[in-house]
């Protein structure tokens, strides 16, 4: 796993400097090997940090050009198929100086051009630089596992891995449209990043940038499929998702340093173990304890599993964390998100990286196979509300919104009931709804878009689980989920893979798999069950859900927990935030109400816009 950066302009860009300061604000990324790559006219650098995974020599080194000096790369991800199509590449007269995955793109895109992203299996975003036609190719994966931010600002067009690359040296000023997203949903979706002039390359797509024309067009490669297997054979597809799972992950255990498998004992990971194990003669498997915290303590469950495929079990306890942690997290994830488990995350990056360079998760397999508790909860929800006349339901969401106080229990859930379950999608996780943002803000020249933002983003279909799932596949995931993984394991030099996102097996979700057998009004993830119950043990827990948190509530009981957050959002005259709602919402969470999060999330932006400067 890497880190890249870029600058390109029509002219020579002058500050030379930049491209190195800012690749180096990345080294966490690439802590083996640094590189820039400079056009004769000093009018495009392309600059990359190192994480060697495959190919550990000097030939990996990047920015890489191929063989015949027309093309050069800088690159972050991998791919999984990279041998096989290089025998491709071979067979169709194509010369490697290498054995890395680097050069099969680079040989890749000159056989089929734009076609080669339909070819990769893999986490990727890299930039290619056509040198005779001044053209630059850059592409993201399907998913978006692997970052990537860009400005085009005065006819200078930048990117890079991480925003705080784009946010180096220069004065820079917030996205209200971003930042109302980010209180309401939690993260900023889509194309949007939440700094002014700044974009995110979305998921599926690539960006071209034609440096002759000054053309910039940006388009989508990939799509979700659509459901077409009305008549389905409910054991061809748990025959075929066993054949996909286990394809996948032997691709995924390539490397050329130690590798192991994120086990928590749940489901997702415990599934990667079984198929790991038969693969993997000496499959190392990791799991990570609280011992202070016991409900948060898997052990148990990840012995079974362990001990059942024989791997070699490595138990790592976490230590005691301090709100200290929080500066270090605000800059790393230096596009800030509402969810305090990338404090654990961290951790657990933190602790493995000790033992190993790269390791298999179980992301996506809640997205993919419905496991999430809140699709259950929909389909009881809209099958309940249709007894419910709209003009009640709609006074009692708004009764919610205007009487309940924040963090009260089920208040969400209230809200949600004016919304149309044929058509539509509640927020659940809503952090601040409209009016909390008004008074949260207390500025009368703001317009509070995120509502729209998020409904325009719902895709339209009947099936009320197939809308709940690819919103959250298209959102929630990479938007949070894969930004809080990559960040973290990043911060810490680790590679995580997750085999669950490989995109066959994404397609074959989507395509073939009914909601019957994701999710009903009892159960979850129906159809890795059953797979499961074909491969893992008889004592397993197979509607354990354990989700990966940490005791926050709890934390902020403690004084100097508490002590910290009311610091940091109440004792500075620039505060943004309305300091009576603040000093409420944390009245309120000491007699119980569930406003935790909602207080970290002010915690970490305050702490992120001061440490980078952001003005509004």
């Amino acid at each position: 796993m890497c880190g890249i950066v870029g600058i390109a302009s029509k002219v020579d860009v002058g500050n030379y400097s930049w491209l190195k300061e800012a690749r180096d604000t990345m080294t966490h990324r690439g802590p083996d090997d640094a590189g820039e790559w400079w056009s004769d006219n000093h009018n495009i650098g392309l600059g990359h940090r190192r994480l060697s995974i495959i190919e550990l020599s000097d030939a990996g080194h990047q920015p890489m050009l191929d063989y015949n000096n027309r093309y050069v790369i800088t690159f972050n991800g991998e791919i999984y198929n990279f041998q096989e199509l290089r025998i491709i590449l071979i067979n169709l007269g194509f010369n490697f100086n290498t054995n890395t995955d680097t050069e099969v793109i680079l040989n890749g895109y000159r056989a089929w051009g734009t076609e080669v992203l339909s070819k990769l299996n893999g986490m990727f975003a890299f930039c290619i630089y056509d040198i005779e036609k001044n053209f630059l190719f850059i592409a993201r994966d399907r998913v978006g596992e692997k970052p990537l931010f860009y400005s085009f600002v005065n006819n200078i067009f930048k990117f890079s891995s991480e925003l705080k690359a784009l946010l180096y040296n220069q004065t820079n000023y917030i996205n209200y449209n971003s930042f109302d997203c980010f209180l309401s949903m939690g993260f900023v979706p889509g194309n949007l990043s939440i700094v002014q002039g700044i974009n995110k390359l979305p998921p599926a797509h690539f960006l071209q940038f034609d440096l002759n024309s000054g053309e910039l067009i940006v388009q989508r490669y990939w799509e979700i499929p659509e459901f077409n297997n009305q008549n389905f054979d409910e054991d061809e597809l748990i025959f075929t998702l066993e054949e996909l799972l286990y394809d996948t992950v032997k691709k995924q255990l390539v490397a050329d340093v130690p590798i192991g498998v994120l086990l928590s004992g749940g489901l997702d990971s415990s599934i990667i173990t079984a198929f790991a194990a038969r693969s993997e003669k000496n499959l190392k498997t990791f799991t990570v304890r609280f011992p202070r915290y016991a409900r948060f303590d898997e052990t148990k469950h990840a012995r079974l599993i362990s001990k059942y495929f024989n791997t070699n079990h490595i138990e790592l306890d976490a230590t005691d964390v301090s709100f200290d942690i929080l500066p270090l997290l605000a800059k790393q994830f230096d596009e800030p998100i509402i969810d305090s488990s990338m404090i654990p995350t961290y951790l657990v990056s933190n602790l493995i990286k000790s033992q190993c360079t790269v390791a298999l998760g179980g992301d996506g397999g809640d997205e993919l196979f419905g496991g999430y508790g809140h699709y259950s909860r929909l389909l009881l929800l809209k099958d309940k509300l249709k007894y419910i006349h709209p003009i009640i339901r709609k006074n009692a969401a708004r009764f919610a919104e205007t009487f309940l106080p924040l963090g009260f229990k089920g208040r969400n859930w209230m809200q949600s009931l004016n919304i149309d379950f044929n058509t539509g999608l509640p927020l659940i996780a809503s952090y601040f709804d409209k009016a909390t943002r008004k008074k949260l803000l207390n500025n009368d020249n703001l317009i509070f878009n995120a509502e729209l933002i998020r409904e325009e983003r719902i895709p339209s279909t009947n099936d009320i689980l197939q809308r709940a799932t690819r919103t959250d596949f298209e959102n929630y995931l990479p938007e949070d989920i894969l930004v809080k993984v990559d960040r973290a394991s990043m911060l810490n030099s680790l590679e995580i893979r997750a085999p669950f996102l490989d995109y066959r097996i994404i397609e074959f979700a989507f395509s073939r798999v009914p909601s019957s057998l994701k999710a009903n009004k009892n159960s979850k993830k129906i159809i890795l069950k059953k797979l499961a119950k074909k491969i893992l043990p008889n004592e397993f827990d197979f509607n354990r859900k354990q989700g990966f948190s940490i005791p926050l509530s709890e934390w902020l009981k403690m004084r100097p927990w508490i002590n910290y957050f009311e610091d940091v959002l109440l004792s500075n005259n620039d505060n943004i935030f309305d300091k009576k709602l603040i000093i409420q919402m944390i009245q309120d969470q000491k007699i119980g109400r569930s406003n935790s999060e909602r207080l970290f999330a002010l915690v970490l932006f305050e702490l992120w816009r001061k440490e980078y400067n952001i003005k509004f």
